[in-house]
């Protein structure tokens, strides 16, 4: 299958996963949002994604993206080294117009994977996979407590500081990842590469701050 064993289509496959990864995040960011607003809000939001079997379809199936995106972003990163061979260990000056973020995306993907992964614990293993269990106190509170387990974790400074760093990778690698995909999809022109660039700041920055914001607030306030 072209997808699987050509460089374009494991491409095209990244671009298309890593605009799902975007979608995933929009959705968990102003989700979060809504905790500065109403911890009965937030909560129902939470019992609903967890007590609906479409809510939770719908989950699975983006985190599945997310999932796939990772393992093709591994696999590219394994198969460019492999094709550089001797030369990766060459002394070479680092091109002038190649970003930093793309220099840098394998370790950029590493530190996004392990934020994943712990955000999956504090929340998705704590709230939805409790309820898939029929444990709804697995992580100490009740798993539509979603607000309690937002103010348990971020009243923990060193959960608090690996969000920031991991928000921080994020950042970085979705502002790369978002023109580098319409790029691929060949919804990139001479004028639209540099719009691409701007939207996809823009655009990325807005998700991450909403993210940031939830922790830090948190962080210094306690849910007061």
């Amino acid at each position: 299958m072209w997808l699987c064993d050509s460089s374009i289509g494991r491409k095209v496959v990244m671009s298309v996963t890593g605009i799902a990864l975007v979608l995933f995040l929009t959705f968990h960011a102003s989700m979060n949002v809504v905790a500065l607003f109403s911890a009965e809000g937030y909560n129902m939001i939470c019992e609903f994604l967890g007590a609906n079997w479409y809510a939770v379809v719908a989950t699975l199936g983006l985190a599945a993206l997310v999932v796939i995106h990772i393992i093709y972003a591994f696999w590219l990163t394994i198969q460019n080294r492999q094709a550089r061979g001797n030369n990766r260990y060459d002394v070479t000056a680092k091109p002038e117009k190649v970003e930093w973020a793309s220099q840098n995306m394998l370790v950029l993907g590493i530190i996004v994977v392990l934020g994943l992964a712990l955000h999956l614990y504090n929340f998705w293993y704590n709230m939805m996979f409790a309820e898939l269990l029929g444990q709804p106190y697995l992580g100490g509170l009740h798993a539509a407590d979603g607000y309690g387990y937002i103010v348990q974790t971020f009243s923990q400074p060193l959960f608090t500081v690996l969000y920031v760093i991991w928000l921080a990778a994020l950042w970085f690698h979705l502002t790369h990842g978002f023109w580098s995909a319409m790029q691929t999809l060949g919804w990139s022109g001479k004028i639209w590469f540099n719009r691409w660039k701007v939207i996809g700041n823009i655009y990325s920055t807005i998700v991450i701050l909403m993210f940031l914001v939830v922790a830090l607030y948190f962080s210094c306030c306690g849910g007061c």
